[in-house]
């Protein structure tokens, strides 16, 4: 089986808090970290709650990462979703247990898009007869 992607499933836990609850610099942090794994990104968009807590995400050419943060239990939420063979989702994982401070991490890495494929998985635009009669 070949996988179109993988995603990392983060919890971050015993981060600074201060940082949990800074929209611009957990936009800083998630954007550094795309772009050591490889990734090119193509957007972002981050939300500051109130009273405290980010949301956002960076869109990447080889899929996204996304946090949520709880900045009252220290706690952050992560996913790295990669496609490709050219971005290492762990790279940019590792980087934002890093900056968030992060004292406790659990992950759980899937495979996403896992196909039964004889020839060439790509992850670029091909002609959907090329794919169709790759997997007969």
């Amino acid at each position: 089986m070949k996988a179109l992607g993988r995603h990392i499933l983060a919890e971050f836990f015993e981060c600074d808090a201060d940082i949990l609850n800074d929209r611009e610099r957990i936009e800083m942090y998630m954007k550094r970290a795309a772009l050591e794994s490889g990734a090119t990104i193509v957007t972002s968009t981050f939300h500051e709650f109130n009273p405290h807590g980010v949301s956002g995400v960076v869109v990447i050419a080889e899929s996204h990462l996304a946090i949520h943060t709880w900045p009252e239990y220290r706690y952050a939420a992560v996913d790295v979703f990669t496609c490709g063979d050219t971005v290492d989702p762990w790279v940019a994982a590792q980087a934002l247990q890093e900056y968030l401070k992060a004292g406790k991490v659990t992950t759980v890495e899937m495979a996403r898009g896992e196909l039964k494929l004889d020839g060439v998985l790509h992850h670029k635009p091909v002609e959907v007869a090329e794919v169709t009669t790759a997997s007969t």
